[in-house]
C-alpha cells in the first residue's frame, strides 16, 4: 500500500508545506485551538525489548496495532475535533533495509486509515524511519512512504516546523541534505522573527535536551553544542516549544522562553510511564499542553479546565 492508497486522512507533506492547511487562510489567529501529539508506536519494539534483542526482535507488533488502535479511536471521539494529530517519530522499528519494515509500514498504514478525514495527520521522521545515520537513499524511502522529511505549515495564525532531527545527530552520509534543511530554516526562523505568526513550534524526534540545556549528551539527546546553538536560534526567532519523543518517558525542562517538551510513546514504554497522548492548547497568549494515558483519554476525554481555554476568544 502505498502512502497516496493509505485515504483522505493521509495529508502528505510535499513541496515543504503540509497540503491539509492552506497557508492563505491559515495565517491569521483566529481563536484557541488544540491539537495532539503522539510519539513512537513504532511497531516491534515491544516484542525486540521483552526479548533483549532490538536489532533483530521485532517479529510481532500485535501490541501495537492495539495501542496505535486505541489512540485513534480516543481521538476520534474528542469534541470539538483537534486541528490536527503529529506523530514525532519513529513510525515502526525495523531500521531501513532490515527484516519486517515492510510489515510493519504497511500495518501502519492500514490502522491511520482510521483517523477521522477531518483530522488531518502529520508524521515526523525518526531514527528509526530514515536510520541513526541516514543517507539519501533512507530519507528518499521516508519521503516515498511518508512524505517529506521536513517541511512547515500554517493553523489558526500558528507557524509549525517539522525537522529531520536525525540531519542534525549525524548527517556525515548526506551532508547535502543537511545543508539544504539548514538553509530552509534559516529561511522560516526569519519569518518568526518577524512576528508574522502568533506564535512558532517546533516538532522533531530527538529532544535538544531532557531536562537541562547543560547536561550530558546522550543517546537521547542532541550534542551540547549544537543543542544550544539550536535552542538560540529558536529562542531568538521567538520559537514558544519544541515537541518531540524518541526518549519513551515523559520529560522536558525551559531554556529562557522555549519550552522543551519530551513525551512518552503511544507504544513501547521504557520508563514508568503509560502509553499516552499529549493535548496541546493553543491560546493567544501560550501553549499548554497535558499527558494523558490512553485509558484516560478513551474514558475520560480531555479535562475541563482545557477545554475552558478553548472557549476564551
Amino acid at each position: 500500500m502505498s502512502a497516496a492508497e493509505v485515504g483522505g486522512v493521509f495529508h502528505r507533506a510535499r513541496g515543504r508545506t503540509l497540503d491539509a492547511f492552506s497557508a492563505e487562510k491559515e495565517r491569521e489567529w483566529t481563536g484557541p485551538f488544540y491539537f495532539i501529539q503522539g510519539a513512537d508506536p513504532q511497531f516491534g519494539l515491544m516484542k525486540a525489548w521483552s526479548t533483549g534483542d532490538c536489532d533483530n526482535g521485532g517479529d510481532e507488533w500485535e501490541q501495537e496495532v492495539r495501542l496505535t488502535e486505541q489512540a485513534i479511536q480516543a481521538i476520534n471521539k474528542m469534541s470539538p475535533k483537534p486541528r490536527f494529530f503529529v506523530v514525532c517519530g519513529d513510525l515502526v522499528h525495523a531500521m531501513p533495509g532490515a527484516p519486517w519494515r515492510k510489515e510493519q509500514t504497511e500495518d501502519l498504514q492500514r490502522v491511520l486509515r482510521n483517523v477521522d478525514s477531518e483530522i488531518p495527520l502529520v508524521l515526523v521522521s525518526g531514527n528509526h524511519d530514515v536510520g541513526n545515520t541516514p543517507t539519501p537513499e533512507t530519507i528518499a524511502e521516508f519521503q516515498q512512504t511518508w512524505g517529506d522529511d521536513y517541511f512547515s505549515f500554517w493553523v489558526g495564525g500558528v507557524l509549525f516546523l517539522v525537522l529531520n532531527s536525525q540531519l542534525l545527530y549525524d548527517a556525515s552520509r548526506c551532508p547535502a541534505l543537511k545543508q539544504a534543511q539548514d538553509r530552509w530554516l534559516e529561511q522560516q526562523l526569519s519569518t518568526a522573527g518577524q512576528q508574522k505568526c502568533q506564535h512558532a513550534i517546533v516538532f522533531q524526534h530527538i529532544p535538544l535536551f531532557l531536562q537541562s540545556i547543560d547536561e550530558d549528551d546522550d543517546y537521547f539527546n542532541l550534542t551540547k553544542t549544537l543543542r544550544k546553538e539550536m535552542a538560540d536560534k529558536f529562542t531568538k526567532a521567538g520559537v514558544k516549544a519544541v515537541f518531540s519523543g524518541h526518549y519513551h518517558r515523559n520529560a522536558g525542562g525551559t531554556y529562557q522562553n522555549l519550552d522543551m517538551v519530551v513525551s512518552s510513546a503511544i507504544g513501547c514504554q521504557l520508563g514508568k510511564d503509560t502509553h499516552g497522548l499529549r493535548v496541546v492548547v493553543v491560546t493567544a497568549e501560550k501553549i499548554v499542553h497535558r499527558y494523558y494515558s490512553l485509558d484516560e483519554l478513551s474514558e475520560n476525554g480531555i479535562e475541563d479546565d482545557l477545554m475552558d481555554l478553548m472557549k476564551k476568544k
